[in-house]
């Protein structure tokens, strides 16, 4: 049993904006919570990919316009050496290219910019904890807008079924999730509670190797299992 009287184990966080004004006001917001502690900052991609060797940072506040290494780069180079990593693109519009450019090179999601603080702090907690700062509707929002960014349906698609690793159910709650449903949507849906579905998203996350929510829904369609 957990002694209440321990310190909480605090999220730790990588701050990466070019502008030292955000920075402090992310910096301010983040050290008021208890459980969140801010590990170092950056002001371009190429201290990013530094400092996140350096400081193994549970999560990484990631702007894309930067000079010298812009956060998209940075956010691919940090993934590939780190698989582990957990990255919230910083964006000032929702539907933007560069924060559908963050979730192609491995983001976990994306916030804007003007997010109000308790927003902030769940995105980072729900990344911190596997799940994606973003809903499966505004990813498969930013899919549809930029299809001709995503290959051709069938392009990728490999030899045998990409899915053949999972159960006709694990199969159904992948489709539903590109469809954007929430847990508790597709258990209504299935008849399930929403603990089941729960499980069964972490199956087809594991069996297909995929990071989060939001990367089920770029595999969907990058595998022509949905239409754009």
């Amino acid at each position: 049993m957990t002694d209440p009287g321990l310190p909480q184990q605090r999220l730790r966080v990588l701050l990466v904006d070019d502008q030292a004004l955000v920075r402090l006001g992310f910096r301010m917001v983040l050290e008021a919570e208890p459980d969140l502690h801010v590990v170092g900052e950056a002001a371009d991609g190429v201290e990013a990919v530094r400092l996140a060797v350096e400081t193994r940072p549970d999560v990484i506040l990631m702007d894309v316009r930067m000079p010298n290494l812009d956060g998209i780069e940075a956010t691919r180079r940090i993934v590939a050496a780190n698989p582990a990593a957990r990255i919230i693109i910083l964006t000032t519009f929702d539907l933007d290219e560069y924060a559908f450019g963050g979730l192609r090179a491995g983001a976990s999601g994306f916030l804007l910019k003007d997010a109000r603080p308790a927003e902030l702090t769940a995105a980072i907690r729900a990344v911190a904890a596997g799940d994606a700062a973003i809903t499966g509707r505004i990813t498969r929002s930013m899919l549809e807008l930029f299809a001709d960014r995503l290959p051709a349906s069938g392009a990728t698609q490999q030899a045998a079924d990409p899915t053949a690793v999972l159960t006709p159910r694990e199969r159904e709650i992948l489709l539903a999730m590109a469809d954007g449903l929430t847990n508790g949507e597709i258990g209504a849906k299935f008849y399930l509670t929403e603990s089941t579905v729960k499980t069964h998203v972490g199956r087809v996350l594991a069996k297909l190797q995929l990071r989060d929510r939001v990367h089920a829904v770029i595999f969907a369609y990058e595998n022509g299992l949905v239409e754009s």
